[in-house]
C-alpha cells in the first residue's frame, strides 16, 4: 500500500477520528535556500486545522493531530508551504503508528549501535521486487563494507558506522537509484519524534 493512504481507512477517509501524524519536509533549511522558520511552520499547520502541533529540530519535522487521511494532509501541507510560506517542498506524512512499525521492523538494529549513524528512509511508495533485488545485489558486495543498506517494504534502512558523509554510498542518489522519492532521518530524530507524539 502506498504510504499516502491510511491502512485503517482503505477509501482514503480518516473517518472523523483524530490520528497523530508526523510530517517530514524535504530539503528545507539546507544552506540559504528554502528557509522556513519552525514557528511559521507551526502557525501554518495550526491554520490548516491540525491540533497539538509541535516541531523538532530545524529540518522540517512536525507532529500533530489530524482527522484527514495521510494523503489529504500531505497535499494540504505541500500547498500551504508553497502558497503561504513561498517554499515549494516535497512532504511525506506517516501516522505515529506507521513510524513505530517501521522502527520495529529494522533489519539491522543489532548492528547499529549509534543512532546518529543509523538512518531510516521513507519512500513515497513501495518499490518493485526488481528494485529490491537490484538494491540487495548492489549493497551486499564487499566493496560496501562496513556500511549496510536494506530495503524492507517502503523503507530503506542504512547503517554507516563511519558517518554518512564517509559512507561508501555517500554519493548515491537514492531517489534515482530506487526510482522513488524518499526522505531520510536518523534514528535519534525518529525516536524523539515518536516520544513527542501523543498516543
Amino acid at each position: 500500500m502506498p504510504c499516502g493512504t491510511d491502512a485503517e481507512y482503505p477509501d482514503g477517509r480518516a473517518g472523523g477520528a483524530v490520528s497523530t501524524q508526523i510530517a517530514f519536509i524535504r530539503g528545507i533549511n539546507v544552506g540559504t535556500a528554502k528557509r522556513v522558520a519552525m514557528a511559521d511552520l507551526r502557525e501554518m499547520l495550526t491554520g490548516l486545522g491540525y491540533t497539538d502541533v509541535r516541531t523538532l529540530l530545524n529540518s522540517g519535522n512536525a507532529i500533530f493531530g489530524a482527522t484527514d487521511s495521510v494523503a489529504a494532509v500531505t497535499a494540504a501541507i505541500e500547498k500551504g508551504l508553497a502558497d503561504d510560506l513561498g517554499v515549494p517542498a516535497k512532504v511525506l506524512v506517516r501516522t505515529r503508528a506507521q513510524v513505530e512499525k517501521a522502527l520495529a521492523a529494522d533489519p539491522i538494529g543489532e548492528l547499529a549501535t549509534d543512532g546518529a549513524k543509523h538512518f531510516l528512509g521513507f519512500l513515497v511508495e513501495k518499490p518493485t521486487r526488481k528494485t529490491v533485488e537490484e538494491i540487495a545485489a548492489l549493497t551486499n558486495g564487499a566493496d560496501w563494507a562496513p556500511d549496510i543498506a536494506r530495503l524492507v517494504d517502503d523503507h530503506l534502512y542504512l547503517w554507516c558506522p563511519n558517518g554518512i558523509s564517509n559512507a561508501t554510498f555517500a554519493k548515491v542518489s537514492w531517489d534515482k537509484k530506487l526510482g522513488i522519492a524518499m526522505t531520510m532521518r536518523n534514528w535519534n530524530t525518529l525516536t524523539k519524534l515518536v516520544a513527542l507524539a501523543p498516543d
